[in-house]
């Protein structure tokens, strides 16, 4: 069945084209919007229904075409019906310069409609509608517990999202220990618990009450301590499918677990951030979830993040991994005040302290971005080079 927003200012029009249109039994529309929107709510309309076709009113036709030609700008490629009282030559004219080919006028027969719809299946089999969809998921999950994973995993989505038009969402998924909420200091009661309840019916109104928003970044924390508590892993596919069309990157804050739904989103995932310190029990978990990891082809997207390290550690760099056998892409100092004083405001180490500049370094590498530091690009070349020829081109 096809799925369709409706953009139409007239109530009665909108009643009369959803009335037809459902009837048929051929089509579902998702939205329907009684005023014809601005740009940016446009983006976040269609990126949160993923429909196959715009039905838009032309009783403005200048708001009309600003709407219809405002989409290719954000990779968004549908078809578009426009939906008028009458077939005047003059607006026909207009609408089909413009690109637009399916008009459908009041009062909607339902022979006309369904020619419609039979144009706008075989435009769809033809050509999928195109709305953009990132594949930039990352997953960070610890040796074991108390490592620093959200402290990382925090402060490399904050990095992130600095820079230019990379929205990001940062998901606190440790059900049993998550801590993302208390470091940011939020006071948002929905969690990840509420998303995931009603992820049938995300939409562009009900998503904002479940995020935080800090800078150019959102959260969504794990809400209250609730270890008994079991995601469903088609919600979370559900949530994550949504969240990929609204955002760039996706940063997702694993308890270690393991549960089914952190294997799941590690499946869906582009690398998966295991974080090491460098004592001898977190290593020596590091390498069975390695060998674990292996075991369900996930090895060729993990890389290993050395947090708390320092000069005099008993174990270098190096040793880490002799011992790992995968390269260790970065080393974030252990800089015990800076954390602490950034937990007390509620925000993201400062900027100016080797740990923020690493963690700024961290996310250019996320990026492939050239950060001009030799030592972080030979530390991505021996990861590179330890990864299958698959994963290599992939990278490239």
């Amino acid at each position: 069945m096809l799925r369709a927003v409706a953009i139409c200012p007239d109530p009665g029009m909108l009643e009369a084209l959803s009335r037809a249109l459902i009837s048929t039994g051929r089509i579902q529309i998702s939205r329907e919007l009684d005023h014809y929107p601005q740009e940016i709510e446009l983006v976040r309309l269609i990126r949160a229904h993923a429909p196959d076709a715009v039905f838009l009113s032309v009783d403005s036709l200048p708001e009309a075409l600003a709407i219809y030609r405002a989409m290719p700008g954000h990779g968004i490629e549908l078809p578009v019906v426009a939906v008028g009282r009458s077939c005047e030559p003059s607006v026909l004219l207009e609408i089909m310069r413009a690109g637009i080919r399916e008009f459908v006028a009041q009062p909607f027969e339902p022979e006309a409609v369904n020619e419609t719809l039979n144009n706008l299946q075989q435009i769809c089999q033809q050509n999928s509608p195109a709305i953009p969809f990132t594949d930039q998921v990352y997953s960070f999950i610890p040796s074991k517990q108390g490592v620093g994973t959200s402290t990382v995993a925090l402060n490399t989505a904050i990095s992130l999202s600095r820079h230019p038009n990379t929205p990001t969402l940062l998901i606190d998924m440790d059900m049993s220990q998550g801590i993302i909420g208390f470091m940011l200091k939020l006071n948002n009661t929905h969690s990840i618990v509420e998303a995931a309840e009603n992820a049938a019916r995300l939409d562009e109104t009900l998503w904002p009450q479940l995020v935080s928003r800090l800078g150019a970044m959102d959260v969504i924390h794990s809400g209250r301590y609730s270890p008994e508590y079991r995601i469903e892993i088609g919600n979370i596919r559900l949530i994550l499918e949504f969240a990929r069309r609204l955002y760039k990157i996706i940063c997702v804050d694993l308890s270690g677990n393991l549960e089914k739904y952190s294997l799941d989103l590690m499946q869906e995932s582009k690398r998966v951030f295991l974080v090491v310190t460098p004592e001898i029990p977190s290593l020596h978990l590091a390498r069975e979830k390695l060998a674990f990891f292996k075991s369900l082809d996930l090895a060729d997207r993990v890389c290993v993040l050395l947090n708390r390290s320092h000069k005099r550690s008993l174990v270098s760099a190096a040793q880490i991994e002799d011992l790992l056998g995968v390269s260790v892409l970065a080393s974030l100092s252990n800089d015990y005040h800076g954390v602490h004083r950034a937990l007390q405001s509620g925000r993201a180490v400062d900027q100016s302290s080797e740990l923020g500049k690493q963690f700024n370094q961290l996310a250019n590498l996320i990026l492939e971005k050239n950060t001009g530091e030799p030592e972080m690009k030979r530390k991505l070349i021996e990861y590179l080079s330890l990864l299958p020829q698959r994963a290599v081109t992939e990278v490239k």
